[in-house]
């Protein structure tokens, strides 16, 4: 309902989805839930796969599928099933935090390698121009105007893959996923841009996956001491 012209109009509008995503771990004591994500359906292994890398908690031996019932549910199974449990989340994950539910500060904070770029200095004009490229990777926003998007591109320009979701740290989750899968990691030689601000847990999973990370808006305080100690 839109009020125009001093009357009320109707229009029919298209809102953006957002779903509970539940992943759980088998372990010799039955299923245990190891996170509910508040996410945008759609690249769920994608998501889960970047979650866990995000968390530091992705297995070297594992088996990831859907549930055959509720498109919501996903089961993990890996013979390290005790290290995964001790990560668990506390609480659900919404799309509009990435570390609400994280069992401690000291995990919140969890360290990783400097990221090291491989390739040549990046062009300026080149990055000042990639949140418009990443805008018109959005079909989602565009239909909707409620989707956050994450994009990856090489030195060269080249967009390698580009996901959207009502969560940005989904959507960035889905990029990182998406590299795991193909062999990617880390993501030394490439460049990620998010919509809206540089919030600390966007910059963290980028730290952990080592891509170098452009924003639309401005960087909050954890995030320049994170970039500072990563130095």
């Amino acid at each position: 309902m839109l009020w125009r012209g001093g009357a009320p109009a109707e229009r029919v509008d298209t809102v953006a989805v957002e779903e509970p995503l539940e992943l759980r771990l088998h372990t010799p004591d039955g299923p245990l839930p190891l996170g509910v994500l508040m996410r945008t359906p759609g690249h769920d292994r994608e998501l889960l796969l970047g979650w866990l890398v995000s968390e530091g908690l992705l297995p070297d031996d594992l088996k990831l599928h859907p549930d055959a019932e509720n498109p919501n549910v996903w089961h993990l199974h890996t013979p390290d099933f005790a290290r995964l449990a001790a990560g668990a989340r506390l609480a659900v994950s919404s799309s509009a935090c990435g570390v609400c539910g994280s069992g401690s500060v000291e995990r919140l904070m969890a360290r990783a390698s400097p990221p090291s770029w491989a390739g040549s200095p990046l062009d300026v004009a080149w990055l000042s121009d990639l949140p418009e490229v990443l805008v018109a990777a959005q079909p989602g926003f565009a239909a909707t105007g409620g989707l956050h998007g994450a994009a990856l591109f090489s030195p060269d320009g080249a967009r390698l893959a580009a996901f959207e979701d009502v969560g940005r740290h989904n959507a960035v989750d889905k990029l990182v996923g998406w590299a795991q899968a193909r062999g990617l990691l880390p993501l030394s030689g490439a460049v990620l841009v998010v919509s809206s601000r540089a919030g600390f847990e966007i910059v963290q999973k980028a730290v952990r996956s080592e891509e170098h990370t452009s924003e639309l808006q401005s960087p909050m305080y954890l995030v320049c001491r994170l970039l500072l100690e990563k130095k």
